[in-house]
């Protein structure tokens, strides 16, 4: 059917020729291209031009963009942690013992004495404001009990150098007691000292076992053992670990997430094995407020017993100097848990108070026998009564 006959929706239909006989074709037969008529049958033909679509389809060659990429923004490398510092293999450096006390203690004299001498009387002829030395000592986390019995026993005093004097000679009288020559004992002839470090998160008690662990082997040339049993706080382990490193002691450590118990045990275990000088066991820390936890550690005190007898032989509490009554606090909640031997009170520098150093001795009766006044492995150190009650005070 011709194609002009037929509907725009029919489909073309081929044509079918009718079939032929074959026995009716001449075998010499050729086709005759006359047969065929016109090829164009007087209908113009156009030629095919590049776009006509009927020629074979060629690719376009594919378009090429630039961006420009903006300039890459250079990134720091977050800051080393402190424990994680190159070893310093050179000797430490000799360090004035005093002045680092005295500028440890720099925002303390510069705040909390200088409001008291204020408030004594600074040669005016005026009598002393003892209210306000009494808020003053409150405020410094001295503690209301103990700044109002204070401030009384001053007031009778007779000291030469007046109110001044006799807040100074009160507040010396709560510290001086105190035995500054601290050094690690075992109560068995022949092995570990043991010690038990336990504390709030935040405190610096890893960093603190580090830095104690470094003073023990250069300072005294004892050998040292480190036990981490914090298998709770994220890289608590790994801290340690590094801090043994530094301090050449050495280490042991659980499975993650193991008992803390287990693994004060095995540390005792391999100090007598090693024969070291001292242990120092890590511990998770916790809120004071947690009495499950709290009462772990009385468990790893028992642990610890049913490996060596009598140990641990001290358990040193760390408190953050800058958290001020808080610590107090914890101090009191912790020893009823754990017998508590000792302080360290740690970041003493960052706080313009420092009174808590003397409501932990007079209020709770617990020596402190270590103060952090800084970040260098030289700022852990022991305390001296006399020392920290000359730079404290300005007593000469």
């Amino acid at each position: 059917m011709p194609f002009w006959r037929r509907r725009r929706d029919e489909p073309p239909q081929p044509e079918v020729d009718e079939p032929v006989d074959p026995s009716l074709v001449d075998p010499d037969w050729e086709p005759d291209p006359a047969d065929f008529g016109d090829l164009d049958d007087g209908m113009p033909v156009e030629p095919l031009t590049p776009t006509d679509p009927l020629l074979p389809f060629e690719p376009e060659p594919p378009t090429r963009l630039t961006i420009e990429m903006p300039a890459p923004v250079p990134v720091e490398p977050p800051p080393t942690p402190s424990w994680a510092e190159p070893v310093r293999d050179e000797p430490a450096p000799t360090v004035d013992s005093e002045a680092a006390l005295e500028h440890g203690l720099e925002r303390t004299r510069g705040n909390f004495m200088s409001r008291l001498r204020t408030f004594l009387g600074t040669g005016t002829g005026e009598g002393p404001s003892w209210e306000d030395v009494e808020e003053t000592l409150i405020a410094g986390d001295v503690g209301a009990a103990l700044a109002i019995d204070l401030v009384e026993r001053a007031r009778s005093r007779r000291e030469p150098g007046g109110p001044v004097a006799a807040v100074r000679a009160e507040l010396a009288a709560l510290l001086v007691p105190r035995d500054p020559d601290w050094s690690p004992q075992a109560a068995v002839s022949g092995g570990p000292a043991v010690i038990l470090v336990v504390g709030v998160n935040g405190t610096g008690k890893t960093t603190t076992i580090g830095k104690l662990a470094w003073h023990l082997h250069e300072t005294l040339g004892q050998t040292v053992l480190l036990g981490a049993a914090d298998t709770f706080r994220a890289a608590a382990v790994e801290q340690l670990e590094e801090w043994a490193r530094r301090a050449g002691c050495e280490f042991v450590k659980g499975p993650p997430n193991s008992d803390p118990g287990s693994v004060a045990f095995d540390a005792v275990k391999r100090g007598r094995e090693l024969g070291v000088d001292v242990v120092i066991v890590d511990t998770a820390g916790r809120l004071h407020t947690q009495d499950d936890l709290m009462a772990e550690l009385a468990k790893i005190r028992r642990v610890i017993e049913r490996q060596m007898a009598d140990a641990p032989h001290e358990t040193l509490l760390t408190v953050d100097a800058t958290t001020g009554q808080n610590g107090l606090r914890q101090a009191k909640l912790f020893s009823e848990a754990v017998p508590v031997d000792g302080i360290v009170l740690t970041k003493l520098d960052g706080t313009a108070k420092g009174g808590i150093a003397l409501a932990i001795a007079g209020e709770l009766g617990i020596p402190v026998k270590l103060i952090g006044i800084g970040e260098s492995l030289e700022d852990l150190r022991p305390f001296d009564p006399d020392d920290f009650a000359r730079a404290l005070l300005d007593v000469s």
